[in-house]
């Protein structure tokens, strides 16, 4: 997850707990878009002293780790552009998300009492849980249009998304925690928005296929 230290010429700036928690909440929201890129994006920044991971986090900016997630965020720029194969994919990495984004809240809060660690940890991947879902339920709205440049551009755009937010965090974490909650906010009412859609849709198409079956008693 995003540091606890920004790097300076004179000394190193600790963050409060409010800022931990607001780099939780971006970070973990750009995790839920593309963990790949988050990952790789802030061992980057950690190898180019931009700041400082704290002990728990510091693997994450060797070059072992920085070059597969790389190479995985590689992958997943062609393999999240193909419609319906998108879905297939987000679902599979849902297993790698939220542990990810778990995993990375909880050493973010290394310097937290160990409940408010495993709150922080929690926090962090429900709030990724929460990105994905949003990002997989707009996939399966837009996937059944014709043309595949849609998906193409929301790929592009949670790619962008994951990758600023996550700079940003490390730069300006209130308010990168601000924008990602309400990102979190409208993700949610997204979801809530699709499903009852998909809900609405299965109800008509059962009504048309099976006219009679709301007579019977």
């Amino acid at each position: 997850m995003a540091a606890f230290f920004f790097w300076g010429t004179v000394a190193m700036l600790s963050f409060t707990s409010n800022e931990i928690l607001a780099v939780v909440i971006a970070a973990s929201f750009a995790a839920g878009l593309n963990v790949y890129a988050t990952v790789a994006t802030l061992g980057l920044l950690s190898h180019a002293h931009a700041f400082q991971l704290p002990a728990a986090l510091h693997l994450l900016g060797s070059w072992p780790v920085i070059v597969v997630c790389a190479l995985l965020f590689g992958l997943e720029f062609f393999a999240d552009k193909i419609p319906v194969f998108d879905l297939i994919w987000n679902s599979l990495n849902t297993f790698v998300k939220v542990p990810v984004a778990t995993l990375l809240s909880y050493g973010a809060a290394q310097h937290l009492s160990p409940g408010l660690q495993v709150a922080v940890a929690a926090l962090g991947g429900a709030i990724a849980l929460a990105a994905h879902g949003s990002k997989i339920a707009m996939r399966t709205a837009v996937t059944p249009s014709p043309e595949p440049f849609s998906n193409m551009a929301l790929s592009l755009i949670e790619d962008f998304a994951a990758i600023s937010l996550t700079w940003f965090a490390t730069r300006h974490p209130l308010l990168a925690g601000v924008i990602a909650a309400i990102c979190l906010l409208l993700a949610i009412l997204a979801i809530r928005y699709l499903v009852r859609a998909f809900r609405r849709l299965f109800q008509q198409t059962r009504a048309f296929l099976y006219p009679s079956s709301g007579s019977l008693t």
